[in-house]
């Protein structure tokens, strides 16, 4: 074995121990990066990479949609945008037995749409159902797991932070992977549905349905959430149709988002300066992220370690479908051990150079598209997959009252249904395709 490659294993071994002791991931990937290229080439070459590297690497133009995508989120969570999408959802779904954990669904599902980020959607909307929830004695499993697999749509229903990054490390259009998480994105919604229509079936009294509403209530519910359907259908229909690429229509999303708050009287001064502070603290935070990720993915190169895994998986012998399989699975397993982003960043390097040799009888753009869907949905496993489950962790701080072994046992049935799409998915890349191709992107 050649010296290169054993020191990329080895660093690439001290990462996962770094990670183990809860290392940030951003200080252990620049950590085991940087010492990998001093020790490859010299300290003279990462410093000469660390020079230019931070520059190249925060001029991306298509990197700063993530600062607009960040405030626009922060705006909605404090512009009660939230509130109005549930109140919309549950007036029309609330009377039917499991109406309010469907409910919660939609507009977790809309929510995403707004926000993009899966735990500001887990948590927002956990303030904001879960109290509805336990107001009409539901499961504490069914609620608080439906609460935290409502908030992994927030990941792959645009605008999605995690899709802007994958669509940059493997150098796809950002629009169109958009286009191509809208019909996944809806058949997890209709799926997570399902999912609780059975399981209320199963088990009659987790899910009953709420008291009857006044026809004058569910009107104010219905035109209260306008608002929130305009600013999506301007934002990401913009998107769609051309009218402006991903980083004006984030600029468009955040005027409108702040101009609706500012007018319904939901912001004070003091809010807009914790959602400045907030997202600058967030965009830091995915930006150093990105910085690591870079410096790992050079010192990974030089050592080989990509192309070795490439090798060895491209000469197993096994079919290019089992092999997508094995990927996958792999990144259901790193998504125990760490958030979204910080897998996409870390995995993504690894596993494009084997994909891209396979043949999967469709072009390389084509397939930066399925992989990219498939990879996301299997992320959005990891944040509701023991031991780490970010989302369970986050719905578990607001429902103190009910252990954590109950809330894994209430995202199990949303598990399977997320198997369900994956399997799909794979079956039927059309699903992912059809509307790209269908809207010329």
């Amino acid at each position: 074995m050649e010296h290169e490659l054993v020191v990329g294993l080895m660093g690439l071994g001290s990462l996962i121990v770094l990670i183990a002791l809860r290392i940030p991931i951003a200080f252990g990937m620049i950590i085991v990066g940087g010492i990998g290229v001093t020790v490859l080439n010299g300290p003279a070459i990462f410093l000469s990479q660390l020079k230019d590297l931070t520059y190249i690497q925060f001029s991306i133009y298509d990197l700063s949609v993530i600062p607009m995508f960040v405030l626009m989120g922060n705006l909605a969570s404090r512009a009660g945008l939230s509130q109005e999408l549930f109140r919309a959802a549950n007036a029309w779904l609330g009377w039917a037995r499991g109406g309010v954990a469907m409910s919660a669904i939609v507009a977790c599902a809309g929510f995403g749409a707004v926000c993009g980020s899966s735990l500001a959607t887990a948590s927002t909307m956990g303030k904001v159902a879960l109290p509805e929830l336990e107001k009409y004695n539901y499961k504490p499993s069914l609620a608080t797991g439906t609460l935290a697999a409502g908030g992994v749509l927030g990941i792959l229903i645009p605008p999605s932070v995690v899709l802007v990054i994958y669509a940059i490390l493997v150098e796809a259009n950002i629009v169109t992977m958009f286009m191509a998480a809208f019909v996944p994105g809806i058949i997890a919604v209709v799926l997570f549905l399902l999912t609780i229509m059975i399981y209320v079936r199963v088990f009659p009294n987790s899910g009953p349905a709420r008291d009857s509403i006044g026809r004058d209530q569910f009107w104010e519910a219905t035109f209260g959430v306008l608002p929130v359907l305009l600013i999506f259908g301007c934002v990401i229909g913009g998107i769609f149709f051309g009218v402006f690429n991903p980083t004006p229509a984030a600029a468009v999303g955040v005027f409108l988002v702040g101009a609706y708050a500012i007018a319904r009287g939901r912001v004070s001064v003091i809010d807009l300066k914790f959602a400045g502070l907030d997202t600058a603290k967030t965009t830091g935070m995915i930006y150093l992220i990105l910085l690591g990720a870079e410096m790992l993915k050079i010192f990974m190169a030089r050592g080989g370690v990509p192309q070795a895994m490439a090798e060895m998986l491209g000469g197993s012998g096994l079919e290019p479908m089992m092999i997508m399989i094995l990927l996958l699975l792999g990144l259901i397993i790193l998504g125990c051990l760490m958030d979204s982003l910080s897998m996409i960043l870390l995995a993504i390097p690894f596993f494009w150079p084997v994909i891209i040799d396979l043949d999967f009888g469709m072009s390389t753009e084509d397939l930066k598209i399925w992989f990219g869907i498939l990879a996301l949905i299997v992320v959005e496993l990891g944040l509701i997959t023991p031991p780490v489950g970010m989302n369970v962790f986050v719905i578990s701080a607001m429902a103190k009252n009910v252990p954590m072994a109950t809330i894994f046992k209430g995202v199990t049935p949303f598990f399977a249904s997320e198997i369900v799409r994956v399997v799909l998915i794979l079956m039927f890349p059309g699903l992912v395709l059809w509307l790209p191709r269908l809207l010329g992107a």
